[in-house]
């Protein structure tokens, strides 16, 4: 009577090299040898057993590769929304003025709309720039294309660039007086001309070479704003780079753009002081939206 007519359990075995192939039935061990390269008779317990050992290698790398992605995608937002005081945001728009751009010959610039980028807070920015000119650390000037544009300079910044500007020129000493009498009495943005000429004795002519060195620019008559020599140019630049880094978000799809993925395009050859340099101007002055995302923050136009 064969193994299948009584009932008999019938039980593959194979040596560790496969050459050697025996089933184990009603006690009785029936064996014989097969090349090595012969298929096995049961060989879908080795896959079930090599597939495992591929699933337990394959979830912790999937998870891990998943975490680092949701850290990168963190760690892809380089534009922080609160920096913790004025002088502090000052400072980092500061880092991103182009020097080079300007052969260092301008004082570096941020603009109103940048420090509220990264301070949010309006109310609070302004009163901590407020200090900061009373305490003659930082200057404040009218840029002229926006009655809202407003430039910030560390105090030593300005003086240094200005008499380096003027130096050999012919209004050089009324420069001079200027900076040494007007500056650190006078935190200002304009000036009148009963100030200039009776508190701090300037004469007419005098007063026409600071506005030739571009050290003033006529408000209205009998007044001047401050200025910036050579300051011409990079409100061309501004201005230009501004319209373009716009027209990056209205053009992309839904007319609205990751942070990380501006940041990470080519700048247009219009955009001349810098992609990061714009998106904080962008954000601070209200020209788009942010929101937060699982992606990171997105950059949204407002709805008109």
């Amino acid at each position: 009577m064969s193994a299948y007519e009584d009932g008999a359990d019938w039980f593959p075995r194979r040596d560790a090299q496969g050459a050697r192939t025996s089933l184990l039935c009603a006690g009785r061990l029936f064996s014989w040898s097969l090349p090595s390269t012969a298929f096995y008779l049961f060989p879908a317990a080795n896959r079930s057993r090599d597939m495992s050992r591929k699933r337990h290698r394959l979830v912790p790398e999937t998870f891990g590769l998943k975490r680092r992605r949701e850290l990168g995608d963190v760690e892809a937002d380089p534009l922080r929304c609160e920096s913790g005081s004025a002088r502090e945001a000052v400072a980092e728009i500061v880092r991103l003025f182009p020097r080079v751009l300007f052969e260092d010959a301008l004082p570096p610039i941020a603009l109103r709309s940048q420090v509220y980028s990264l301070v949010p807070d309006r109310t609070v920015a302004d009163r901590q720039l407020k200090a900061l000119q009373e305490q003659g650390e930082i200057r404040i000037v009218q840029l002229g294309f926006d009655l809202d544009a407003q430039g910030i300079m560390f105090t030593e910044d300005y003086r240094t660039r200005v008499l380096k500007a003027c130096d050999g020129r012919p209004y050089a000493a009324a420069v001079q007086k200027f900076l040494a009498s007007v500056l650190p009495a006078c935190g200002d943005l304009s000036f009148q001309q009963d100030q200039m000429t009776q508190t701090f004795g300037f004469r007419d002519p005098e007063i026409t070479q600071l506005v030739k060195a571009g050290v003033l620019t006529v408000r209205d008559a009998g007044s001047w704003w401050l200025a910036v020599p050579g300051a011409g140019r990079f409100i061309k630049y501004f201005v230009k780079g501004r319209q373009a880094v716009l027209s990056m978000v209205r053009k992309a799809k839904y007319r609205e753009l990751l942070l990380s993925e501006l940041l990470g395009r080519r700048a247009p050859a219009s955009v001349r002081l810098g992609l990061a340099y714009h998106v904080h101007d962008l954000i601070g002055a209200q020209l788009v939206d942010c929101v937060s995302t699982t992606s990171g923050t997105l950059l949204r136009l407002p709805e008109t």
